[in-house]
């Protein structure tokens, strides 16, 4: 399985996502921003997480506007996989492949340490490895992780089974405790934790190297 990572100013988990990929056997491109393409025959698309811009303006507002993820909507567009994690996943409601937005935590504090989540669905390959109602631990970084939807998109989620994971114990005032979502095709996920960096025994816990094992099991070329 193919993968690229791409990398925006101030991204700071590409190598982790990178070598979280590589692990479960997956061979990687990292993408530089400004490029237009995407590598030929890519799989699945990481978005890191880290600081694109120094989040200003916006977080991942101005990264939004890269040249490479005009490629990475159209990979969406026409079904390929992706997934974006911290950052990655304020890009991917940026560009608007994903629904929603991510605010301010509701403590106004940056917050990082490891949370507990509910896999709340095991329907897509990003979360099939796990059983709906596992718990796992991932960590969390961030300070704008307050995922917000309209009650008519946060409605459509549940109704069609598109609320990835949950938080056990909201850290951030996520509505309707919302850690990550599924695109209505269930092929891209957008997260506020780091699989990656639960994805190998030295980092403290192992919990979210399924979701990159899951995916290296992946055979369909977009």
């Amino acid at each position: 399985m193919k993968a690229a990572v791409v990398v925006f100013p101030g991204s700071n988990c590409d190598r982790d996502l990178a070598v979280a990929f590589e692990q479960a056997g997956c061979e990687v491109s990292m993408v530089w921003h400004k490029d237009s393409a995407l590598p030929e025959g890519i799989d699945i698309v990481g978005v890191p997480g880290g600081f694109s811009y120094g989040d200003y303006l916006r977080c991942g507002a101005i990264a939004a506007q890269s040249p490479i993820c005009q490629a990475v909507v159209d990979h969406a567009n026409r079904g390929g996989y992706a997934i974006g994690v911290c950052n990655g996943f304020q890009i991917l409601t940026e560009t608007g492949v994903l629904p929603g937005a991510l605010l301010r935590n509701a403590g106004l504090k940056y917050i990082c340490r490891t949370v507990d989540l509910q896999v709340a669905t095991a329907d897509s390959v990003f979360t099939e490895a796990y059983t709906a109602g596992d718990v796992i631990g991932v960590p969390i970084a961030h300070h704008d992780g307050n995922y917000y939807a309209d009650a008519e998109t946060v409605a459509a989620l549940q109704d069609q089974d598109r609320v990835a994971f949950r938080y056990v114990d909201n850290p951030n005032g996520s509505v309707a405790d919302i850690a990550g979502i599924l695109s209505e095709n269930r092929r891209v996920l957008g997260m506020m934790p780091h699989p990656e960096r639960a994805a190998d025994a030295g980092h403290g816990g192992t919990d979210g190297a399924a979701v990159f094992r899951a995916l290296a099991g992946l055979v369909t070329a977009a």
